[in-house]
Parts: C-alpha cells; sequence; structure tokens
C-alpha cells in the first residue's frame, strides 16, 4: 500500500506541475496530517486551489481526492503493529534522557492533529446530534474504556441522560432489543478497534439509533457506521494507543455543550453542590 502512495508520488514527481509538486511534497512531508484533511483544508495550508490537489490525485492514477486519501489512510493504519513490536520499536528511538520531553512532543501534536482534523460540519453534527437526543448511552472497551466513563460522567453532570454500556451484560442486550426513541449512542474505538464495540454500533444503527464516534478517521469501520464521527489522532512512544486526543475530544463536548446549554448546565451544577454541601463530601470547604 505504501508504494501505491508515498512512493508513487516520489516516482511521479517529474511530471508534475510547480503547484501539483507543492501538494505532493506536503504529503510526503505530513502523510498522517493530509489523511485526515478535507481537499480545501489541504489546499488552504499549502496555499494553492483545490483544483489543483484534484489534478494531483488524477495525475497518480486515481478517480478523485477521496480514493486517494482512502489508500493513504490504509497504509497509515498498515502501520499500527501489535503492542509487542511497537513497544520494540519505539525503545529503539527513544532516548531515556530525554523520555519525558518526548512524550511531552508527542501527546501535545496528538491535540494539534486533532484540532486540525476538525471541521465546523463536523463539529455541529456532533453537537447536533447530542442536543436532538433523549437518552445518550457510551460504550468504549480496553483503552478507550477510560474515555467513555468520562465522557459518560460529564455529561451527567450537566444534566444530560448519559449512560456508560458495560459490555456483555444483560443491561446492555435489554438496550439493544429496543432502544428508546431518540438515543443516541457514542462509540469510542481506535486501532485495532473493538470488535464488540463494533457489534454494538452495528445492533444500535440497524435498531434505529443515530451513532457519533470518536475514532481515528473516514476509513474507520466506525466512520461507515457513524452519522457523524470526530476523528483523533493517537501516535505513542510506548505500546498502545495514546488515548490524549481522544480524551480531547471528549473533554470538548462536554464543554460545548455546558456552554451552549448554560442555564440548564447552571441548574444541575447547584443542584449537585448542594447535595455535595450536604454529604460532606469534599475535603477542603
Amino acid at each position: 500500500m505504501e508504494r501505491t502512495v508515498l512512493l508513487l508520488l516520489q516516482e511521479k514527481m517529474e511530471i508534475l506541475t510547480s503547484a501539483q509538486r507543492k501538494v505532493a511534497d506536503y504529503i510526503l512531508k505530513n502523510p498522517t496530517e493530509v489523511a485526515f484533511l478535507t481537499t480545501d483544508q489541504l489546499a488552504g495550508i499549502i496555499g494553492v486551489s483545490v483544483a489543483t490537489v484534484m489534478r494531483l490525485a488524477y495525475a497518480l492514477g486515481y478517480t478523485g481526492y477521496a480514493q486517494f486519501q482512502k489508500d493513504l489512510q490504509e497504509m497509515l493504519r498498515s502501520r499500527v503493529a501489535s503492542p509487542p513490536t511497537r513497544l520494540e520499536t519505539n525503545i529503539k528511538k527513544v532516548g531515556k534522557n530525554k523520555l519525558l520531553l518526548e512524550c511531552a512532543e508527542v501527546q501535545m501534536n496528538n491535540i494539534k492533529k486533532t484540532v486540525e482534523f476538525m471541521s465546523d460540519e463536523a463539529i455541529e453534527k456532533a453537537f447536533n446530534l447530542i442536543f436532538a437526543a433523549k437518552k445518550i448511552y457510551v460504550i468504549g472497551i480496553r483503552g478507550s474504556s477510560s474515555v467513555a466513563n468520562y465522557l459518560n460522567e460529564g455529561l451527567n453532570r450537566i444534566g444530560v441522560d448519559s449512560e456508560l454500556l458495560i459490555t456483555d451484560s444483560g443491561r446492555l442486550q435489554s438496550i439493544l432489543v429496543k432502544p428508546p426513541l431518540d438515543s443516541l449512542f457514542i462509540a469510542l474505538s481506535l486501532p485495532r478497534y473493538g470488535k464488540r464495540t463494533f457489534e454494538v454500533v452495528q445492533v444500535a444503527k440497524n435498531k434505529g439509533a443515530k451513532i457519533l464516534s470518536i475514532t481515528d478517521g473516514y476509513s474507520s469501520p466506525f466512520a461507515l457506521l457513524s452519522d457523524a464521527f470526530l476523528a483523533c489522532a493517537f501516535e505513542s512512544l510506548s505500546f498502545h494507543n495514546s488515548e490524549i486526543g481522544a480524551m480531547f475530544l471528549a473533554d470538548f463536548l462536554v464543554t460545548g455543550v455546558a456552554i451552549r446549554n448554560s442555564n440548564k448546565t447552571k441548574y444541575y451544577l447547584e443542584e449537585i453542590e448542594k447535595i455535595v454541601t450536604a454529604t460532606d463530601a469534599n475535603l477542603l470547604k
């Protein structure tokens, strides 16, 4: 797959126009970023026309930019090796004395890239789904479970009727038999993707529920099932996917709902504070 994308760009460089070479050079240097940019975004960053980006895709033998981008995403996904292999690879390139700074840089870049992946359209779709839902279910397993729990707790604190789904539970099965009307399932999954999460989303979709996913991009199997999705970066210097990008998106959604529905949020926070005070829940008064 890598040969059909990045090496193909290098091989075709001589026949490209100067504007097309400018785009090709940017893609070769920033393949992960480009994998999730729209044609408008890519053209704007480089300072060329959308037509130039499209013509580059045609010159490479693709029917359009979407087909080119799909191959690029597949190439990047193929690089997601098994945890032992990833750890072995990263150990060789990470200096022990610089580990703290290098980890910090990777995580800051994950947030930066996640922000760059976002579009106004994707953001609005996500919030529209949340506000239209009468009941929200959040699901994420393995590494994504902590983000799913954070998102669910945050939504509950501001008055959203949200429930964290536990896989292989009787409760989950009863929900999937007949999801409530106007329900929204928020799924969190990154490569290599949770099979159980995908199965739950599939059933919910077939039952008429809306789907919002936090995943890695257009070629994710969750993106294909979703009414809307938010893409995040997940690079790590260790053996696992980093959940920092996904956690950033979870925090963004909670913050956005709170601000857009500030009166309801204020009421719920005041009521919670009364309970906290009555139960003497905090060490610091």
